[in-house]
């Protein structure tokens, strides 16, 4: 089995991922290898923040890891809130403040067409890749569910009739665009 670490401390991302990976792997958090630091997301593109965080945690524990970066992004909006969807109403992570912001903008707009993107970057024996995943839908009028987190109460994907919060883990994985992308993540790694 190998063990890579996952560098994260989100436990909802955590929760995901492990839901979507075989017993080939054991996945590890930041606090499971031990380390306690906030990485800092500098950066404008939603690659350039993952790599950040993986080639980070590779060159404290030497070890294997990927990192994740995900961004919410509205067709009318030009792409917002995009790689600043964790801050987007202010640096205190807060989604409901986020939330707001998001409805408020849109308020009047006919087109709410938007896609979720992740982007990971693994780093694996000193090399790096990246895999992406795409999940298109709309945004709602309102607020709907109360699971996931983030911006599942308003976005549903393309295919639905319900917001992502309004899903299970199973029936989210059938559109996330996380899971894409952690599935392409790991058909490569079991190709290793």
């Amino acid at each position: 089995m190998h063990t890579i670490i996952f560098a994260t401390n989100n436990e909802h991302k955590i929760k995901e991922i492990q839901s979507l990976v075989g017993s080939d792997f054991s996945i590890i958090t930041l606090k499971e290898a031990g380390i306690d630091i906030d990485i800092p997301e500098p950066h404008n593109t939603l690659q350039e923040n993952a790599y950040e965080k993986a080639i980070t945690i590779e060159s404290i524990t030497q070890q294997n890891c990927f990192s994740e970066d995900t961004g919410l992004e509205i067709e009318s909006l030009n792409g917002e809130p995009g790689v600043k969807s964790a801050r987007y109403a202010g640096e205190n992570r807060n989604f409901q403040a986020n939330i707001n912001k998001v409805l408020e903008k849109l308020e009047g707009h006919k087109n709410r067409k938007a896609q979720f993107r992740t982007v990971i970057c693994l780093v694996w024996n000193k090399e790096v890749f990246y895999f992406e995943g795409i999940c298109k839908g709309n945004i709602s009028e309102t607020m709907h569910g109360a699971e996931g987190f983030g911006y599942d109460p308003i976005f549903i994907p393309d295919g639905a009739s319900k917001s992502f919060a309004e899903m299970t883990i199973e029936e989210k994985n059938k559109f996330s665009h996380r899971q894409k992308a952690v599935t392409k993540l790991f058909t490569f790694l079991h190709s290793k």
